[in-house]
C-alpha cells in the first residue's frame, strides 16, 4: 500500500480527551461510521497499538489509519457454456437459460453472461465494466433471447430502435387465471415500488409501459399467453400481468403464495427477438424453442385440462 493509503494524524492539546472515531472523522477526513468501521476491523492504530473506537485521547498521541483498496466490480472473462443464436461483427443474439444473471451486481459479481461473453468476443464499451455491451436485459429466472452489441456504433442504433420502439420482443408465459379476453393492452406506469424498493409497482407519475397480450391456449385455472413489449421497463411484463389479476407462475415477487407446480422462477420465456440490423439495415428476426422448464409444465396442463 502505499503512503495515499493512510491517514497520519498527531492529536494537539486542545483536542485531548476527544473520542478516537470522532477525532478521524473531524481531522482525517472520513466519516465517522467510516472512521468507527476501520477501527473495529483493526486497521486504526494510536501510538503504534490498534486502539478501539471510543478510546479517549491524549496530547500528542500518534494516529495512523490504513484505508483499504475500494472493492472494484469488474467483468472478468470466464468460460461458460453459452448458447449462441447468430453472431457476426456488430453483435451477437443468445438464448440466455432460466436462473443466469445478465451482468454482474454487487453481491453477484460474476458467473454471468457477460462474464461468458467477454470470454468468447469483445462487447461495446458503453455501458462501462460491468455491463459492456448490454442493450436490454432479461431477469435472471426469465429464459430466452437477447441482443448485446460488439462494437459502440451498434449499441448505439440498438439502444436507439428500443427506445424508438422499433424493435420486437415476444415473450411467452403461463399465467395464473383465465384470461377473459383473447387479446388485450395493458397501458399502466410502472416504477419503483414506494415501499419495497426491490420491486417495481404500477404507479403513478411512473416511467409510461405498454405490453400487448394474446391468448395462446387456455386450462381452466390457468393460461398461456405471449406477451409483446411496446416499453421496456424492469419486470414489467411480470407486474402488468399481475396488476390485471393475472400473475405469471412461478413467479416469487409478485405472484401468488401457493403454487401447484414446481419452477424455478417465473414462467416467463423472450421467445422472439427482432431488430434492424446496424450495418446492413435489413430487418432481423430470431425465434427461440420453448425451453425444457416451459415445456414440462404445459405439458402437464395439456394433461390435466385435457387438450
Amino acid at each position: 500500500m502505499g503512503m495515499a493509503d493512510r491517514i497520519e494524524l498527531k492529536v494537539s492539546g486542545e483536542d485531548a480527551g476527544e473520542r478516537l472515531d470522532k477525532y478521524i472523522a473531524d481531522n482525517g477526513g472520513i466519516s465517522r461510521s467510516y472512521a468507527s468501521k476501520l477501527a473495529e476491523s483493526g486497521l486504526v492504530e494510536v501510538n503504534g497499538k490498534p486502539s478501539a473506537k471510543k478510546t479517549k485521547l491524549r496530547s500528542g498521541d500518534v494516529i495512523s489509519v490504513e484505508l483499504p483498496e475500494p472493492e472494484t466490480l469488474e467483468a472478468v472473462p470466464q468460460d461458460i457454456p453459452i448458447d449462441i443464436v447468430y453472431e457476426d461483427d456488430s453483435l451477437i443474439v443468445v438464448n440466455k437459460p432460466q436462473g443466469m444473471v445478465v451482468h454482474p451486481a454487487p453481491g453477484n459479481p460474476d458467473g454471468t453472461l457477460v462474464n461468458g461473453l467477454l470470454y468468447h468476443c469483445s462487447l461495446s464499451s458503453i455501458n462501462g465494466v460491468i455491463r459492456p455491451g448490454i442493450v436490454h436485459r432479461i431477469d435472471k429466472d426469465t429464459s430466452g433471447l437477447l441482443v448485446v452489441a460488439k462494437t459502440d456504433a451498434a449499441h448505439e442504433a440498438l439502444s436507439g430502435q428500443l427506445k424508438e420502439r422499433k424493435a420486437l420482443r415476444k415473450y411467452v408465459c403461463i399465467v395464473n387465471g383465465n384470461i377473459k379476453d383473447d387479446t388485450g393492452t395493458v397501458n399502466a406506469p410502472i416504477g419503483r415500488h414506494p415501499i419495497d424498493r426491490k420491486k417495481m409497482a404500477v404507479i403513478e407519475g411512473g416511467r409510461e409501459a405498454v405490453t400487448h397480450y394474446r391468448v395462446l391456449e387456455r386450462f381452466g385455472q390457468y393460461t398461456f399467453a405471449e406477451c409483446t413489449l411496446e416499453t421496456g421497463r424492469t419486470h414489467q411484463i411480470r407486474v402488468h400481468m399481475a396488476y390485471i389479476g393475472h400473475s405469471i407462475v412461478g413467479d416469487p415477487v409478485y405472484g401468488i403464495k401457493k403454487e401447484r407446480f414446481k419452477t424455478n422462477g417465473q414462467l416467463l420465456h423472450a421467445k422472439t427477438i427482432g431488430f434492424t440490423h446496424p450495418e446492413t439495415g435489413e430487418l432481423m428476426v430470431f425465434d427461440s424453442e420453448l425451453p425444457e422448464y416451459f415445456v414440462s409444465v404445459l405439458n402437464k396442463l395439456r394433461t390435466l385440462y385435457g387438450h
